[in-house]
């Protein structure tokens, strides 16, 4: 039997739909890992300050990750837990090879998410503008 035109293109269209999406899950799933590995498994003392994983991006080839990380403490904390993140990140980016089961291990970047002080400084100053238009 031979499929018609709008058949072969359905079935185009289905595998790029659910490939487009793969880093999309690939994302989730590395974010999940990471979650898991900063809760516990890694020794390293830089890395006992309370921190969250917020998101996770990935280059549609998947050879690079960025984490997005919110760290509690003072700056100093911070520098010191990202550095302990940089150190760990070979062991996470093999980590990640095993668990996934991914072909390559990608290269992992670890980035200080600060979107919570911002939003906290934009709703102080709202704060302020309505107070003053209040006087």
């Amino acid at each position: 039997m031979r499929s018609t035109v709008s058949e072969l293109f359905l079935k185009e269209l289905h595998a790029m739909t659910v490939a487009g999406h793969r880093p999309e899950r690939i994302a989730e799933e590395i974010r999940n890992e990471v979650s898991l590995m900063l809760a516990g498994e890694l020794k390293d003392p830089r890395l006992a300050s309370a921190m969250n994983v917020t998101e996770v991006r990935v280059t549609p080839d998947l050879k690079n990750v960025r984490v997005y990380v919110e760290i509690l403490g003072s700056e100093d904390e911070r520098k010191a837990t990202l550095k302990g993140l940089s150190a760990a990140a070979g062991f996470i980016r093999h980590e990640l090879t095993e668990r996934l089961h991914l072909r390559r291990a990608p290269d992992i970047m670890f980035v200080p998410d600060r979107s919570e002080e911002y939003s906290q400084r934009i709703e102080e100053l709202l704060r302020q503008t309505k107070t003053t238009e209040g006087s």
